[in-house]
């Protein structure tokens, strides 16, 4: 997998978890708090396709994730 893939994918299962806990109708419902949680990786997405910034995405090639597939 590379850094697109890689962002993705933790960005959606944040979203994901987050709703599970933030509401009120899930099973594992914790606290809405976990709604701005939601919000953040949300703006996070928006900001990246206005400035092509993600601070993921600096960690991951950081650690060493390829940038392409070749």
């Amino acid at each position: 997998m590379i850094v697109t893939d890689w962002v993705h994918t933790i960005a959606g299962s944040f979203i994901l978890v987050s709703l599970a806990l933030g509401v009120p109708a899930s099973p594992v419902f914790h606290s809405r708090y976990w709604l701005f949680f939601t919000a953040f990786v949300g703006l996070n997405l928006f900001q990246y396709g206005i400035s092509k910034f993600c601070p993921l995405a600096i960690i991951l090639k950081a650690l060493g994730v390829p940038e392409n597939r070749s």
